[in-house]
């Protein structure tokens, strides 16, 4: 007997591998309280999504202005750039639990009181004035806040799979939350929109009462014992003492910068370029948010530690592909470049954000996540205003190839950073 026969070659159960692949690709949703974070956040996060159509819509509304857009848009990530390492450290000095409960219902109280302003008619672009920042405020404190909170949810080993599918639920409220937004407003009114994203802070609130403290994978610890300034002292000081997080948020924050601001050009790109009119330019932006979705489960599925060398390898091929799209004048061409452009896009911060939470001690994670949203969520302003003001003078497709072009000499500069470590070493052996 030469082996095992077709139909006894396969071990048992091998009918069931797609559902074990399925199985993996959701494993840290096993985990009772990450499943009630999880769910939670995707809920609130596609209610968040359309009321920032809303917002869009009823600025538009109230004032006929792009310069206002603008404005409102621009007031409301301004506390990024301003208070995002103070978010920090509340992160390491509170429980972060109760921190996100705090955060999400202030965000509620907010939004029902911008739809009550909307339903009895008396809101004015004032309100925004107000809002807007404060809705970027409290977002300064959930984001370190929440994404510290994972690794007390699932552990180190998990980690990898839950910041992926962490991700997956910002592109999905990035797919949904605009669309059905814009449905709400046809059908009836931004009134009910408003409300809806007030409701949609709910499941996240009742998720977050709902955990267990005891099957948290990591008891969380919090810095009392230093003062604020000596908080925001120490986490600022590891993350310019170690090597592989400075490198990370440096590198990765300038990426971002130059390389990942292609959307706020993309219906002039799809208009003058590929000449796709507003169905075209629909279809592009969906291209670049199902590349992200399926790079996130990819990576799920993955859930292994990354290393720098695979960041760098990552963010080479997205400025690579990201030259080829700016050249591209062929329209199915530039739908599978963005694509494998947002693939990458997401791959790459999401694996970043990763190797920056299972280098850094618990006591400081909150710090050091604060300081990536700082480099990593504040560049993308900045990056806007120069792939707009580069539009403007020389046309979308020559501001598409500088910022592509910027981005391989980041990545370039990177990769001789990350290499120098070696070559003193074997120089000194």
């Amino acid at each position: 007997m030469n082996g095992p026969s077709s139909e006894q070659g396969e071990p048992p159960g091998s009918d069931n591998l797609r559902l074990l692949g399925l199985s993996r690709i959701f494993s840290s949703l096993k985990q009772r309280n990450f499943r009630l974070f999880w769910f939670g956040q995707l809920i609130s996060l596609i209610g968040t999504s359309m009321q920032a159509i809303g917002q869009d819509w009823l600025v538009l509304k109230l004032t006929h202005s792009a310069w206002q857009l603008g404005l409102v848009g621009a007031l409301q990530a301004a506390p990024v750039l301003f208070f995002s390492i103070i978010g920090g450290v509340l992160a390491d000095r509170l429980p972060r639990r109760q921190l996100l409960l705090i955060t999400q219902w202030i965000n509620m109280l907010e939004a029902l009181l911008l739809w009550a302003l909307i339903a009895t008619g008396q809101v004015q672009l004032w309100h925004l004035y107000i809002l807007a920042p404060l809705l970027g405020l409290t977002g300064t404190i959930y984001r370190p806040a929440s994404r510290a909170f994972l690794v007390e949810l699932v552990g180190r080993d998990d980690l990898p799979n839950a910041i992926a599918l962490y991700s997956s639920i910002s592109t999905l409220a990035r797919i949904v939350g605009p669309g059905l937004g814009g449905v709400i407003i046809a059908i009836s009114s931004e009134t009910q929109l408003f409300l809806l994203n007030a409701l949609s802070f709910l499941p996240v609130i009742a998720g977050l009462l709902l955990m267990r403290s005891h099957e948290l994978a990591i008891q969380p610890t919090t810095g009392k014992r230093a003062s604020a300034r000596q908080s925001l002292r120490e986490g600022i000081d590891y993350c310019l003492r170690t090597p592989a997080v400075l490198q990370i948020i440096v590198v990765v924050g300038l990426v971002l910068l130059f390389g990942s601001n292609f959307g706020v050009i993309l219906p002039v790109f799809a208009t003058d370029v590929l000449h796709a009119g507003p169905t075209g330019f629909g279809f592009l932006s969906a291209a670049a948010s199902g590349g992200a979705l399926l790079a996130a489960l990819w990576l799920a599925w993955k859930n292994q530690q990354p290393t720098v060398r695979l960041l760098l390898l990552y963010m080479l091929l997205f400025g690579l592909l990201e030259v080829v799209f700016s050249l591209s004048p062929i329209y199915f061409l530039a739908i599978l470049l963005l694509a494998s452009i947002g693939f990458l896009e997401n791959a790459f911060a999401a694996q970043a954000m990763t190797t920056l939470q299972q280098i850094t001690p618990d006591h400081l994670l909150g710090r050091v996540i604060s300081v990536q949203v700082l480099f990593f969520d504040g560049s993308l302003p900045l990056g806007y205003m120069l792939i707009g003001w580069l539009s403007s003078l020389y046309g979308p497709s020559i501001a598409l190839l500088v910022g592509a072009l910027l981005t391989l000499l980041t990545v370039g500069a990177g990769w001789l950073w990350h290499s120098l470590p070696r070559r003193s070493e074997g120089s000194s052996s």
